[in-house]
């Protein structure tokens, strides 16, 4: 029984033995010449401006909680297309209609917020 985890915990320990060792290696093998250039923050090829505590408009989190509502509603679409293309009987058509109902939820839902102007950037 303990002979078939044997190659499991082999690997385990092979890949924990390279992770620390590479991160030991990195740190006493890598260069180090610290400057003030370096140590400053850097903000896509540009210098920051202003502060890093500036409020965010609501809209920013009402785009950003969409975007993670509809994309883990279309997260449930990978089951169903499993299921959808892997049966062949008779629950085909029920599957399908159900599908449609969901997508159309969601299509409402879209509708909706496009309507409100969640969309829309000033």
């Amino acid at each position: 029984m303990q002979s078939a985890y044997l190659p499991f915990l082999i690997l385990l320990a092979f890949v924990l033995a390279n992770a620390v060792g590479f991160v030991v290696l990195s740190h006493f093998a890598g260069p180090r010449r610290p400057t003030a250039e370096k140590g400053t923050p850097y903000e896509s090829g540009m210098p920051p401006l202003g502060s890093g505590h500036e409020r965010f408009s609501v809209k920013f989190y009402l785009v950003a909680m969409l975007f993670i509502l509809f994309d883990i509603e279309t997260v449930f679409l990978i089951p169903w297309g499993a299921i959808f293309v892997g049966t062949g009987g008779p629950s085909m058509g029920f599957l399908l209609v159900e599908m449609l109902i969901f997508v159309g939820v969601l299509l409402v839902g879209y509708i909706y917020v496009w309507k409100r102007g969640a969309f829309e950037w000033d």
